[in-house]
């Protein structure tokens, strides 16, 4: 029984043909060689880029840029975007439940430029209050980073209204979306942020891949990230040029069979619709909380209450080490997460060292959650 698919997702039969055709019968190099393989796998790499760009409702596809994930995306806004108008005594605005790919990487831009980074607070019950979180907005913010939906909590926090906020201050905002993407159906032109990541690997996709979305205003004016093959325009001994959106952040050969089967996977998410998955994770989550609420259970803590998220759960079990809990449910055959799921600052906010973690997906039914329940009760029944 699989519930750690906040971690990553398992993958549609359809996902794993496209990786076994291309690497049987259309392995090839893009945009490069003039052949019939080079070609067709050119035409398949670049429909995915379509796709995404349909996904997400950006204006062109070119403002849809592969990456090998969330963590390389806001790598390379902070990296690019960051070190370009970070200045001393600017502000990089996150909040306390960033997962770590939206801290670290701006907290070595701000040690490089002289910026501060300012983090929002999270509320006991794992929510943001809004109204405090708009008092963080002040004409030294220049970037606002923070998470759509949280991974630990599965907390959906009120990204639209700080957008905003932070537009009329004159910030910028990066929106992570890793958790969001298999939940919401996205449209960055009408949330208007300015950057955006999504992770293909959380979205029934292959792993080592993601996407970043930014304006095309600001891609062009942000200097490539990485340099080599496939990003320049043409190449001098002594300088080069580069080469227009997206080439310009996607240096070398790009990681293309992932790429193509990323596809399917959006297929499989559109084809059964937000709405619809949504629908049944929240009935398997919801029954999962009332068998938890109903039942005799003693000593669970549930960390993470906001009343609007996602189909995660976090909890301990009183008296057990949570990654003891972790071991015992794999005993029983049950897959979830235990740590602090690369939110340590946020562990470190409730006291405590990390948690059990249970995140429910479209494939999961009510039986596999009954049996969840029932080991988890006897469980919590042996540390009496």
């Amino acid at each position: 029984m699989y519930l750690d698919n906040a971690a990553t997702t398992q993958k549609p039969q359809s996902v794993i043909d496209a990786l076994q055709q291309y690497y049987s019968h259309d392995n090839a190099n893009i945009h490069r060689s003039a052949h019939t393989l080079a070609s067709r796998s050119t035409v398949n790499f670049e429909n995915t880029r379509t796709q995404v760009q349909s996904f997400i409702n950006a204006k062109e596809a070119a403002e849809c840029i592969f990456t090998k994930g969330v963590t390389e995306s806001i790598n390379l806004v902070a990296a690019s975007y960051g070190k370009l108008v970070l200045q001393p005594g600017d502000q990089v605005l996150v909040t306390e439940m960033e997962h770590h790919s939206n801290l670290v990487p701006w907290q070595r831009i701000c040690e490089e430029t002289g910026a501060q980074i300012i983090a929002i607070p999270v509320e006991k019950d794992g929510t943001l209050n809004l109204e405090t979180a708009l008092t963080f907005l002040n004409e030294k913010v220049k970037i606002l980073s923070m998470v759509w939906v949280s991974n630990a909590l599965g907390t959906i926090n009120p990204i639209k209204k700080m957008i905003d906020a932070a537009h009329q201050i004159g910030a910028k905002v990066m929106i992570d979306a890793a958790q969001a993407a298999s939940h919401f159906k996205i449209d960055v032109q009408e949330l208007d942020c300015d950057f955006m990541a999504i992770s293909s690997h959380k979205l029934y996709g292959p792993t080592g891949l993601g996407v970043l979305y930014g304006k095309r205003a600001l891609l062009e004016a942000m200097p490539p990230y990485q340099s080599g093959g496939e990003m320049i325009k043409e190449v001098f001994l002594t300088h080069s040029t580069y080469n227009e959106l997206p080439y310009k952040f996607e240096a070398g050969t790009p990681n293309i069979a992932d790429v193509i089967a990323f596809e399917k996977a959006l297929a499989f998410v559109t084809e059964i619709g937000h709405d619809q998955i949504v629908a049944h994770e929240q009935a398997l989550y919801q029954h999962f909380m009332n068998a938890i609420e109903n039942s005799a259970f003693d000593g669970i803590q549930l960390i993470g209450t906001a009343a609007h998220k996602i189909s995660v759960q976090s909890f301990l079990v009183a008296g057990m080490h949570h990654f003891d809990v972790g071991m015992l449910l794999d005993a029983a055959g049950i897959a979830l997460r235990t740590g602090h799921h690369c939110t340590q600052p946020l562990m470190r906010k409730f006291g405590i060292e990390g948690t059990v973690r249970a995140s429910f997906a479209v494939y999961n039914t009510l039986e596999e959650i009954d049996y969840f329940v029932e080991r988890l009760h006897k469980i919590c029944t042996r540390t009496r």
